[in-house]
């Protein structure tokens, strides 16, 4: 898979990258993060120039978030509510309206790198349960700023270590998320359990 998604990206350029970069705002299961290391290796090379990588990732990951968002307002709950008939996906949304319920923006900001895997039902959640359009859009703006620049960043410095950065950040960014995703429900736990005991 990484080899093919490095022959994409080196014959492809820019357009790869946009490509995955918004579809993967819409939880189609595209490796992203491989492809913007293997972007930023070809930066690195030469071969392309890392401010045009960098603005056309970003802008194309916000449109990805952007249009998650304004289907979750246009269907509202009802969309998230048949997406969660699939078992696999049934917690996910229900971790989703967690996050924006309890969260709004910071949830938001949170979800587009270091919940990464959350994000694309983050946005919908955000946008069916009418969380603000600015306040949405600048947190994720934000977050999305943070998840281009480091991917692409770590891809140009190692370069010459792609497949061994590759298994690492796989193995961190799924350790960081499960500590992440931890914590937030205890926190969750914690602030009903409080609720209930303030409840004459």
């Amino acid at each position: 898979m990484s080899e093919t998604l490095y022959t994409l990206t080196a014959t492809h350029g820019v357009g790869i990258v946009v490509i995955c970069a918004y579809l993967s705002c819409l939880a189609i299961p595209i490796p992203t993060s491989l492809v913007m290391l293997a972007a930023g290796a070809f930066c690195a090379a030469g071969d392309l120039d890392f401010g045009t990588v960098l603005a056309s990732a970003w802008i194309a990951a916000a449109l990805g978030d952007q249009t998650g968002y304004w289907i979750g307002r246009r269907y509202g709950p009802g969309i998230l509510d048949r997406i969660a008939r699939n078992p696999s996906r049934t917690r996910l949304i229900e971790r989703a309206r967690e996050v924006v319920a309890e969260r709004g923006g910071v949830g938001v900001f949170f979800s587009t790198w270091l919940f990464s895997p959350l994000g694309p039902w983050v946005n919908l959640a955000a946008g069916s349960a009418g969380l603000g359009w600015l306040r949405f859009s600048i947190a994720d703006l934000a977050g999305e700023a943070i998840w281009v620049t480091f991917y692409l960043s770590m891809g140009y410095i190692f370069a010459q270590r792609l497949d061994q950065l590759a298994a690492l950040l796989s193995q961190l960014s799924g350790f960081l998320a499960a500590g992440a995703v931890t914590l937030l429900l205890g926190w969750l736990l914690r602030y009903r359990l409080s609720r209930a005991s303030n409840t004459p």
